[in-house]
């Protein structure tokens, strides 16, 4: 450990981190595997639409932005939940900041979605 309490960078320690990370989000978070078989399907259909491979990319990976706001959200519900278990009105605004923070992200994908299509068929 250096002298900020971190130790020192790994890549491969860091990847092993954050691979165990998505390990536990899908495990433990309901929402988040709900939302990871959905984006599942909608690759699937995607593969089927008639439209460019540019815009079928754009379409899935952006879905892929809800999965990245939902694991931050379920991280901040961690930390507020390892700081207290009791309702706080700070706790709550935590948690609702971080589940509207999947919300935005999902007004991002739908943006993204309708302006895609829209180009696609116009």
């Amino acid at each position: 450990m250096n002298k900020t309490n971190k130790p020192k960078f790994n890549i491969f320690k860091n990847i092993k981190y954050s691979i165990e990370g998505g390990v536990t989000v899908l495990k433990s978070e309901k929402s988040f595997k709900t939302q990871l078989i959905a984006i599942s399907i909608i690759g699937i259909v995607l593969l089927f639409v008639d439209i460019s491979t540019t815009s079928k990319m754009t379409l899935f990976f952006s879905t892929w932005l809800i999965l990245v706001a939902e694991a931050f959200n379920s991280a901040i519900e961690r930390v507020v939940d390892l700081v207290t278990q009791e309702h706080h009105q700070l706790a709550k605004e935590a948690k609702d900041i971080g589940s509207f923070g999947v919300l935005l992200a999902f007004f991002v994908v739908i943006s993204i979605w309708v302006t895609t299509l829209y180009l696609e068929f116009i």
